[in-house]
């Protein structure tokens, strides 16, 4: 395998059929096996070790289930459906495991299933600059700029170790924003968060604002402001994250999931049910396409409709 098919392997990687949801399921999971093989020198993992970190990786930064089950074993739909070009997957005799095996914990833990990243593609990514392209690749092409940090974190990774498009094939970079979109939309919302009307100037230039896509840009969402939020740097984390979410008539909703125990915590709370502010006169709302987009891909517990 060359260091092309490499890359060209995970810019591929199959997504589960989850109707029209986005399932981040893979990608997760080869960016824990990243880490784990930045720490170790190895890949190597039984689904047992594998369950908790990686289901909750999938279940804080892909879509919600309403299922509690389903939610404590996501890591079996990519441990068995990872494409085999890339994953070694075998029972506790050695034996393969096919991608037809259940896609339930119980089943794999009772088969000792654990499984590696290829050799030859461990020997690839012992390379810094290709491991950088390939961490790269996978969180621009599946998600936004402001979890990246947090999802390094949990999966183990340095984000120092890979700058900005680091090694990644021209045809695989994040398509880059077009020029004047942010400031475009900071103006639509005269320079205040839509959501808690925060709008801090050191002097004459704003600080903590942010434009932030409804529609994430990975995931070709346009630059338009129609699509966009002006938003202070805390919203906007919490607004890509899914804690915070909006109804078609514009209310603000706040995931059931989410807790706090201070006041400056329960200021979130106070957001639910407020109606996000209103652009300038003469420029677009939301479109109502990509609130939806939201609820269904981002928010947590979709489609919650308490007031």
């Amino acid at each position: 395998m060359t260091r092309e098919a490499l890359m060209s392997a995970l810019a591929a990687l199959r997504r589960a059929q989850m109707g029209s949801r986005r399932a981040p399921h893979k990608p997760l999971l080869m960016l824990w096996l990243l880490g784990r093989f930045a720490a170790s020198g190895s890949s190597a993992v039984s689904y047992d070790e594998a369950e908790e970190p990686v289901s909750r990786l999938i279940n804080d930064f892909g879509p919600a289930v309403t299922s509690p089950s389903r939610a404590r074993e996501r890591a079996a739909m990519p441990f068995v459906h990872l494409e085999r070009g890339l994953w070694d997957l075998r029972d506790r005799d050695g034996a393969p495991i096919g991608a037809d095996a259940p896609e339930r914990g119980a089943p794999l833990r009772a088969r000792g299933a654990h499984g590696r990243l290829r050799q030859e593609v461990e020997t690839l990514l012992a390379d810094p600059e290709t491991f950088a392209a390939a961490a790269r690749l996978l969180l621009e092409q599946h998600f936004t700029p402001a979890l990246e940090a947090p999802i390094c974190d949990a999966a183990g990774l340095d984000p120092a170790v890979f700058g900005e498009g680091a090694g990644v094939p021209a045809d695989r970079k994040r398509r880059a924003r077009r020029a004047g979109f942010a400031e475009e939309v900071l103006r639509a919302y005269a320079y205040s968060c839509a959501f808690c009307g925060f709008d801090g100037a050191l002097g004459r230039n704003p600080v903590g604002l942010e434009a932030a896509h409804v529609r994430w840009h990975s995931q070709d969402g346009p630059d338009e402001v129609r699509n966009g939020l002006a938003l202070c740097a805390l919203h906007h984390a919490l607004f890509d994250i899914g804690v915070l979410g909006l109804l078609p008539d514009l209310r603000i909703q706040v995931s059931p999931l989410y807790v706090a125990r201070t006041r400056a915590g329960h200021a979130v709370d106070a957001l639910h049910g407020q109606r996000v502010a209103e652009p300038r006169p003469g420029k677009p709302g939301i479109a109502e396409e990509f609130v939806l987009w939201h609820g269904r891909q981002v928010f947590k517990r979709p489609g919650t409709q308490a007031a």
